[in-house]
């Protein structure tokens, strides 16, 4: 297994970006940067061992330095949506960032996905006693970043192993009570993706299966009511294996998915939370979580353009392991509320293989 560091570029204040390439033993790559703890390259063979990178990514910096997709990045301290920006700690209320409408998206708009993070290089054991490598990135987010109360320190934690399984955990503590939901918002293509602008096929012909039972309810901007809904007989339905396609045209509000899943199990173990198979490629990526809920986004919004490296809607899929939107406003939804003292740690596993077909 190696580990190696290089320049990327600097940010436009002169810090520079660091990208750190992890290979395990039998050649396949993942590749993370500190700007915006984001992941990169991933690298994992197809059926006849062909090594593709499946995972969307810019051929530079300075695109990452401009408002984009979210390819990869860290996102915080909320990820997805708060209802009108705001919410209630301890009977005082707090208005964060409007950057969606009447509301707040993936903590407003400087996210962590915009921000410059410290790094260390980390090697160790995985839970079944074989080694891995990685990068542990970390940032220290102001009180009131935001609009968010307290000084947030947050690590992000990238570790590959020789089973081509990358697991990202996430920490987080704080000085003040404060809301944090975090996640990973990479764009998958398991037919693999051509490097430069474009070169992704539609995500349609993939199979999904979903360890989730249901689904949360939303109104017409897509903030959670409160209440589920069984996803059985329905569009939102992958219990048994599906592709993303063939259901995909009967969601015309959103143009396609965007919708939270509850993944199946209890919140805080690790769990089986997805399948999905490129039946072409033979390529396999499964994932297991502690988090109690993963949104299905079809990539329905890429333009196409410089903005999406030239990739256009429905030439991916995210699977963004997290906890539920609005969750600071629904008591009835687990809580992302950290108090000082306490810390926030959620694990999740990708895991990358192939379907001998």
């Amino acid at each position: 297994m190696s580990l190696v560091t290089t320049p990327f570029g600097q940010t436009k204040d002169g810090k520079p970006v660091q990208k750190t390439t992890l290979t395990n033993s039998h050649g396949h790559r993942v590749s993370v940067m500190n700007w915006g703890a984001s992941l990169l390259e991933v690298e994992v063979p197809d059926r006849d061992g062909k090594l593709a990178n499946v995972n969307m990514v810019f051929d530079s910096i300075d695109r990452y330095l401009d408002p984009h997709p979210g390819f990869g990045s860290s996102i915080g301290r909320f990820c997805n949506r708060i209802g009108l920006a705001k919410f209630d700690i301890d009977g005082e209320t707090y208005q964060v960032t409007v950057n969606h409408g009447k509301h707040c998206l993936h903590g407003g708009e400087v996210n962590f996905s915009h921000k410059w993070w410290d790094a260390d290089l980390i090697s160790g054991k995985d839970a079944n006693g074989n080694p891995e490598i990685g990068v542990r990135y970390s940032l220290v987010s102001p009180d009131g970043d935001e609009g968010f109360p307290g000084e947030v320190t947050v690590t992000a934690e990238y570790r590959w192993n020789d089973a081509s399984e990358l697991t990202i955990e996430f920490t987080a503590t704080t000085t003040k009570p404060t809301h944090v939901n975090l996640t990973n918002h990479s764009y998958w293509n398991l037919a693999g993706i051509a490097p430069g602008d474009g070169g992704a096929s539609s995500i349609h012909d993939h199979v999904a299966l979903l360890h989730c039972n249901e689904t949360l309810d939303v109104d017409e901007d897509l903030i959670p009511t409160g209440t589920t809904s069984s996803v059985e007989g329905t569009p939102f339905d992958f219990l048994h294996p599906e592709t993303f396609g063939k259901r995909i045209d009967q969601l015309p509000a959103t143009k396609g998915y965007d919708h939270c899943y509850v993944v199946a199990g209890e919140p805080g173990k690790l769990r089986p939370a997805a399948r999905v198979v490129d039946p072409k490629s033979g390529r396999t990526f499964e994932i297991e979580t502690t988090q109690p809920g993963m949104q299905l986004y079809t990539a329905n919004h890429l333009g196409g353009n410089a903005s999406s490296a030239g990739h256009k809607s429905h030439e991916a899929f995210c699977l963004e392991t997290q906890h539920y939107p609005d969750a600071c406003n629904h008591p009835n939804f687990k809580s992302t509320l950290l108090r000082p003292g306490d810390k926030l740690t959620e694990t999740t596993v990708h895991r990358f293989g192939v379907d001998a077909g």
